[in-house]
């Protein structure tokens, strides 16, 4: 018999990391997962924004980020300023950092819809990717034709039910994206 649990193992971790992406797209709402791709040069290296500083969130418009370090700030205030895809503008009192997150223009939240259904396409065909790997093993499997027919149909309803799992994520974020 086919055992089809390595492959929902390796589309569920799919589905774990589209939603960890989706995580970091911007809403709207100030989220402390917003700043996680930021990379802040610190003690020489360049290392994850949450490893060098709190990241709290300050009245639902605004991100206060608190340094480990005090000496580390000033890093960290360029580090979000650089980063062009956040588009956030930090300010800093020496002590700690904050980030205003401004309201959404229609014609961003369109944009920022359109770069998240790239990830979507990305996810969908790392999936297809685990059916090929799925199908080829049952190409070269000992096992009688029917049963094989049974496991391809098996294998590609657990790739519509999980590509139908990143679709509704998807749905439920652009619909959160364009909520004003």
């Amino acid at each position: 018999m086919f055992d089809d649990t390595e492959y929902r193992k390796a589309m569920d971790v799919v589905v774990t990391r589209f939603q960890e992406e989706m995580k970091k797209v911007r809403t709207g709402r100030a989220h402390p997962d917003m700043l996680m791709s930021v990379k802040v040069e610190a003690y020489g290296q360049f290392m994850p924004l949450n490893q060098v500083a709190n990241i709290t969130v300050s009245g639902g418009t605004m991100l206060q980020v608190t340094p480990f370090d005090p000496s580390t700030i000033q890093s960290i205030a360029s580090a979000i300023r650089n980063d062009a895809s956040l588009g956030l503008n930090p300010t800093d009192d020496g002590h700690v950092v904050r980030v205003p997150i401004p309201p959404l223009t229609e014609e961003r939240r369109k944009e920022i819809v359109k770069n998240a259904s790239s990830k979507v396409e990305e996810a969908k065909v790392a999936i297809r990717n685990v059916r090929e790997d799925a199908r080829k093993e049952l190409k070269t499997a000992e096992l009688p034709e029917d049963t094989k027919k049974k496991a391809e149909k098996l294998v590609d309803d657990l790739t519509k039910t999980y590509t139908d799992k990143i679709d509704t994520l998807f749905k439920d974020k652009s619909k959160e994206i364009m909520e004003i």
